[in-house]
């Protein structure tokens, strides 16, 4: 059973990103999507990490929450 906290600073590590606070938050301010981008097809994200993300949406996964959360944050341009 996996106990790893789903948390963005771990979501971004299982990944396979930086996962500081600064990391975090540099990624996001650079890698912002148009309102009509879902996150599973961001094109920034190797196939791995495309694929993780999509799994866990589809799979109704414990990283469901962290990911809406990464993906709010991610349109938060086009959504002034």
């Amino acid at each position: 059973m996996d106990t790893t906290a789903t948390t963005l600073e771990n979501l971004f590590a299982q990944l396979g990103l930086a996962n500081s606070t600064k990391a975090i938050e540099d990624f996001i301010q650079t890698h912002q999507l148009t309102e009509d981008t879902n996150i599973a097809k961001a094109p920034y994200w190797n196939e791995a990490q495309a694929s993780f993300i999509n799994e866990a949406l589809r799979n109704d996964a414990e990283w469901c929450e962290v990911i809406d959360q990464l993906n709010a944050q991610l349109h938060q341009v086009a959504a002034q």
